[in-house]
């Protein structure tokens, strides 16, 4: 066994510590509205630390450091391309404010607001089937993640039967997920997963200390430099025999950022509790901020791994990791396995609980998050449209838990019974484009396009769909198919975008009423009018975006982090101009690197010391909020007329939110 008892004493504190939380948030959830949405009483801060560690799973961590033990630090350089697209989505409010806008519980709701009841059930079934599809394999990544990281046998005996240890693993994970969804629906969701948030944050920063100290940077880069000829994990430029996480790879998940924001909904939970459009927006702004902390540690530890397993000095730790790796007979968990199994054998005795916690709260906050969102979506999207009586609050309640259970129950047999095929990464990105293929388009055109059509909407998500359902069934078939999920996942967004342009523009008879859907002009209502402040004088604030919401600390964080994209972008933009025009030496980009990785550490401290203040600040304006907010039965996600029923308390809901 790979834990010692001060391990085993860090991971039982901090659950315990988690589980008193949710317990005291139990209180606060009095309403379905409170249990789908926290009431929309979300400050900034409390969004960006949930929500991050909710998106952050488990899942997520092994997936990167398979992609990056692969790559090394040239899938990080081609990544880069991505992360200031990501936080320009997120400075500019795309698709989030506007869907803020129509006051929708779930995206399948805004899709009946804006083309149909039918297109809101078929996309809340066809949305709830990707997700749990997507979900399957979670359970299984993350239970083998603890099952070799602690060194745990592979079964028990249990009354004179072996029970397998996987088997049970699972079991238990998925029942303290369960236990911190029923007990207060979003509300335990935001505050557990924002403890479990603020200690993933300090352990990155303690776990980034402890690989400075065991590694030499020198011993890194003659690691590194062992990788074939161009197949290089320095130089990004030399890697035209890299297969799957090339540059390719990333001119997809780039396209993708603007193409998919909102559409997969994971953690759906989190887009409609924010305690206001702004709030909203600047959720997705600071979220950024933590997204490059989590980055950093998802390429150090990989890169740390793959020294060990290639450098003399770690010779005897590089044995006893490949004796257990024979062991395990898929060689795509082998992969999964490799970077969990070198951080057990290096780490020291608290660190190991240290990164032991740091996965568990990973795996329970994108588990109960995604637990929370399927289940919501199938009874508000799928089963309650069919409803023409009205339930009570407390069936409603009933039924949410109902379809949270039943996922569980399906993704625990998925992960048991489903045989994985290829990286991580992939399968996310196949599964995912049963759903996102098409519902890019129907989102970006339903909020931003008053030309496009219900029957342009159904025919790019079929086509979507199709193309998806169609590549995994041949991946299971023909393991080594030419187009990987990545490739699949980008040929179903084009051909969606292009069907549902074509056929709006040949059948477009009349354009759609967006100011009644966005609550504007003569539709407003006051939660969302802002409150009136000196507007900015110069034009280019209202073109970034920048309204009278924004108080002078937002434009302070809204700069800064301006700054951090163009800062990014023009890294990058001059280091690949630079590159082609020069012959830059492997020598140049590993003290690149070092002095990234340095830089990534520093803005690590900074935003744990940031975001823990910020945090505490939110939960204690939520918890404030939600003491004296009126219960509203009628706001459940139900639409009548094109209109959300929770308008019917506008007037005093404008004052709770300018108390609070």
């Amino acid at each position: 066994m790979n834990m010692h008892w001060l391990d085993w004493g860090i991971v039982i504190a901090l659950l315990i510590f988690v589980t008193v939380m949710a317990i005291v948030a139990k209180r606060y959830t009095n309403s379905v509205a409170a249990f789908l949405a926290a009431d929309r009483c979300a400050g900034p801060y409390l969004l960006a630390i949930s929500e991050g560690v909710a998106t952050s799973g488990a899942i997520s961590f092994v997936a990167l450091f398979e992609m990056y033990y692969h790559a090394g630090f040239t899938a990080f350089w081609w990544n880069l391309m991505t992360m200031p697209l990501s936080i320009i989505v997120a400075l500019t409010g795309w698709i989030i404010y506007r869907f803020r806008q129509t006051r929708a519980m779930t995206l399948a709701q805004f899709f009946e607001i804006r083309y149909s009841k039918k297109f809101r059930i078929f996309m809340g079934l066809v949305g709830f089937l990707s997700g749990i599809v997507n979900f399957g394999i979670f359970p299984a990544v993350g239970a083998r993640f603890f099952l070799y990281f602690c060194g745990l046998p592979q079964s028990i005996p249990v009354c004179g039967i072996e029970v397998s240890l996987y088997v049970l693993i699972m079991i238990i994970l998925l029942a303290i997920s369960l236990f911190f969804t029923f007990v207060g629906g979003q509300v335990s969701i935001l505050v557990t997963d924002f403890f479990q948030g603020m200690f993933s944050n300090i352990a990155i920063v303690v776990i980034l200390i402890t690989m400075f100290k065991i590694f030499n940077w020198s011993e890194i880069v003659e690691a590194l430099s062992t990788a074939p000829s161009q197949a290089s994990l320095l130089h990004p430029f030399q890697t035209s025999q890299t297969k799957d996480f090339n540059v390719w790879y990333f001119l997809i998940v780039a396209f993708g950022v603007f193409y998919t924001t909102m559409a997969w909904q994971g953690t759906q939970g989190f887009n409609c509790s924010a305690k206001s459009p702004h709030a909203a927006r600047m959720g997705r702004i600071l979220g950024t901020w933590r997204n490059f902390v989590t980055w950093i540690i998802a390429i150090t530890l990989p890169v740390c791994a793959f020294t060990v397993m290639h450098h003399v000095r770690f010779a005897s730790h590089a044995a006893q990791v490949t004796k257990v790796l024979s062991g395990v007979g898929d060689e795509k968990i082998q992969g999964q396995m490799m970077t969990p199994l070198v951080m057990a054998h290096i780490l020291p005795v608290g660190i190991i609980g240290m990164m032991c916690a740091f996965m568990l709260v990973a795996f329970i906050a994108n588990h109960e998050a995604y637990l929370h969102s399927w289940g919501s979506i199938f009874v508000q999207d799928v089963i309650l449209p069919f409803r023409k009586k009205k339930i009570t609050p407390e069936q409603h309640l009933r039924l949410l838990r109902f379809a949270i259970f039943g996922v569980a129950v399906f993704i625990f047999f998925f992960s048991l019974l489903f045989r994985q095929t290829e990286y991580i990464l992939m399968f996310m990105a196949i599964t995912g484009a049963i759903y996102t293929g098409g519902a890019g388009a129907a989102i970006i055109g339903g909020l931003y396009w008053k030309k496009g059509t219900t029957l342009a909407a159904w025919i790019a998500m079929i086509l979507g769909s199709t193309i998806a359902t169609t590549g995994i069934v041949i991946h299971q078939m023909v393991p080594n198919f030419f187009l990987n999920g990545q490739c699949i996942y980008f040929i179903a967004m084009v051909s969606s975008t292009l069907v549902y342009i074509v056929i709006s523009l040949i059948g477009c008879k009349t354009e759609f009423n967006m100011d009644q859907m966005l609550h504007r002009g003569k539709y407003a209502i006051e939660e969302i009018v802002s409150l009136p402040k000196k507007r900015p004088v110069a034009l280019l604030l209202d073109r970034l975006g920048i309204n009278s919401d924004f108080t002078f600390t937002d434009k302070a964080i809204y700069f800064s982090t301006l700054a951090l994209t163009l800062g990014l972008f023009a890294m990058f933009v001059i280091g690949t101009l630079y590159n082609f025009v020069f012959d830059v030496k492997t020598e140049s980009w590993a003290r690149f690197w070092q002095r990234f990785t340095w830089l990534g550490f520093a803005l690590s401290i900074i935003v744990t010391v940031w975001f823990t203040i910020g945090g505490l600040m939110d939960m204690k304006k939520m918890f404030k909020a939600l003491r004296i907010r009126k219960r509203n039965e009628l706001d459940d996600g139900t639409v009548v007329d094109h209109h959300n029923l929770d308008e019917v308390t506008k007037t005093s809901k404008s004052k709770e939110f300018e108390e609070v």
